[in-house]
């Protein structure tokens, strides 16, 4: 079976050396593997653990669980794989519910990697749906931007019409203007006429977008009415 998300990253916390090598080589061996790191308990208080996408916890000396579980618990997606007579294996599942369990019985690596591989894929579509939130909402924004735009667009037009207006009376009259105050006035002017362009190609936007929002209205409802109901 292959690692669904060949760029994806996996930590593996244990202080078993063979448990980190099986559950390393089962990976390994797939045609297509995340990039894993190994750690042990003694690493991992001053480590990033967030930085890996998926966390598979394994056997802890000294029955450090609850300490190394506790820190990860709040972690998006944790796998906890430890020998089914584990004294603590109950308590583990009772007291982290959040985090996966995995107990180590005939043909256990094989039960990690699929659980590993689902748990991956959810959390693709969760940052995927996450990154659509984000989007959706600067959508949002800027769809909130434009309605301001398109109601000021007729004050805003009023103003440029009283600004190049009144510059051009002044201009009419250029001797009873210092040279300092005529070339003000003209970049005055220049720059309300640009403001003007500006606000023109606004509403040519804004009705080509409403053109053709109505068009593809118009097509749906086509379609629409098309099919025939089912009754």
């Amino acid at each position: 079976m292959d690692c669904p998300l060949p760029n994806t990253s996996v930590l593996i916390l244990t202080d078993e050396t063979e448990f980190a090598r099986m559950v390393a080589g089962c990976w390994q061996a797939q045609r297509k593997s995340p990039d894993i790191t190994v750690l042990n308990s003694k690493l991992w208080r001053n480590y990033d653990v967030t930085a890996h996408d998926l966390i598979v916890v394994g056997p802890i000396s000294g029955r450090k669980h609850h300490e190394v579980l506790g820190s990860l618990d709040r972690h998006a997606a944790v796998i906890l794989c430890i020998s089914a007579d584990a004294r603590e294996s109950e308590e583990l599942r009772v007291r982290y519910p959040r985090i996966l369990h995995v107990q180590q019985r005939e043909d256990w690596t094989n039960t990690l990697l699929l659980l590993a591989g689902e748990t991956l894929r959810r959390m693709e579509a969760l940052n995927a749906a996450r990154q659509a939130e984000r989007e959706a909402a600067a959508y949002q924004r800027l769809a909130t931007l434009g309605r301001y735009m398109t109601d000021m667009k007729h004050s805003v037009n009023n103003a440029l019409t009283s600004m190049l207006g009144n510059a051009e009376l002044l201009l009419l009259e250029p001797g009873q203007l210092s040279s300092q105050s005529l070339g003000q006035i003209r970049t005055i002017h220049s720059m309300a006429m640009r403001m003007n362009e500006i606000m023109l190609r606004f509403s040519s936007l804004a009705s080509e977008m409403r053109e053709a929002e109505n068009a593809s209205q118009a097509e749906t409802e086509a379609v629409d009415g098309s099919v025939p109901s089912r009754h």
